[in-house]
């Protein structure tokens, strides 16, 4: 079966080429790759278009309009019936797409699976992993965040992305927002397997401003969905963002930021894990230009 992997990309020249190697790895090679520029004000654009390999597809109209546009327009570009999400500024292990399509295929009812994740520096450098494995989950387990849905390293139905589209009046959260709703209607069928098979790049991404505005929209969502939960959520949120709030000011805001991916990675783990970056680096992938090499 042939799927489609979408990278949506702003501003990534430092990274793109490296999530690009991390497609061409891949041990599942039936596949086409969409790269579909967000306006990118850098050499990101010429990085996409450098690559010379028929199943990559570069879509640019010069605009900014933010992810959610962009991951709903990859929804009606997909060739394929199944579209694997990835971020520019991340990489996925060499065998992430094989075990996630393996899982789909053995399961029909299910509509999506994500996975766990390494965290990592801007530089690769190991922080820690998280990740769980869990199935069936409800719309009450989404909303005290028992569960945590790695958006970037779903890989789903394009029929299911069809019918869920993401808010675009969001410019942050839309992923929540998505499951939530999703959920509320009973169409969130998904399976999480707790390996760690995408790398994300989390330095500097949650900034203070990023989580006081993401609480800001999940007050909103819980006046959707919470229900008979909402005060308890809506007290819950108003609490966190008060801890982020002086964190933030005083320069703390790392004690919460490590929380996030505390289980520890082990020598072995680590062996593979390096293994990996290495079998990627050495992709060779004709055509590519790497400005973060130069």
């Amino acid at each position: 079966m042939a799927i489609t992997i979408a990278i949506p990309f702003y501003n990534a020249e430092a990274y793109l080429a490296d999530a690009i190697k991390s497609v061409f790895a891949q041990t599942y090679q039936n596949w086409e790759l969409i790269l579909i520029d967000d306006g990118s004000t850098d050499r990101s654009l010429q990085i996409a278009t450098s690559v010379k390999d028929t199943r990559v597809r570069v879509v640019s109209d010069g605009l900014n309009k933010k992810l959610a546009s962009r991951l709903n327009e990859i929804a009606q570009l997909a060739t394929y019936p199944i579209i694997a999400r990835m971020d520019a500024d991340d990489l996925m292990a060499t065998d992430r797409l094989e075990k996630q399509l393996q899982i789909l295929n053995n399961n029909p009812t299910l509509d999506l699976v994500s996975t766990g994740v390494y965290s990592v520096t801007n530089t690769l450098k190991m922080v820690g992993a998280r990740g769980v494995t869990a199935q069936n989950i409800t719309l009450k387990q989404l909303l005290f965040k028992e569960v945590g849905v790695t958006h970037a390293a779903m890989l789903g139905k394009k029929d299911w992305f069809l019918r869920n589209p993401y808010d675009t009046s969001l410019k942050i959260a839309q992923d929540y927002e998505l499951w939530l709703r999703a959920s509320a209607k009973n169409d969130f069928n998904i399976q999480l397997v707790s390996d760690p098979l995408y790398y994300y790049r989390e330095e500097g991404n949650a900034t203070m401003h990023k989580l006081l505005a993401a609480y800001k929209n999940e007050r909103s969502m819980y006046k959707k969905y919470a229900g008979k939960y909402y005060n308890y959520l809506l007290f819950k949120s108003y609490l966190k963002s008060v801890i982020v709030y002086a964190l933030g000011t005083f320069g703390k805001l790392h004690i919460l930021l490590n929380k996030r991916s505390s289980v520890q990675v082990s020598e072995i783990e680590m062996k593979n894990y390096k293994e990996e970056l290495q079998k990627i680096s050495q992709t060779h992938v004709l055509g590519l230009i790497d400005f973060k090499s130069k």
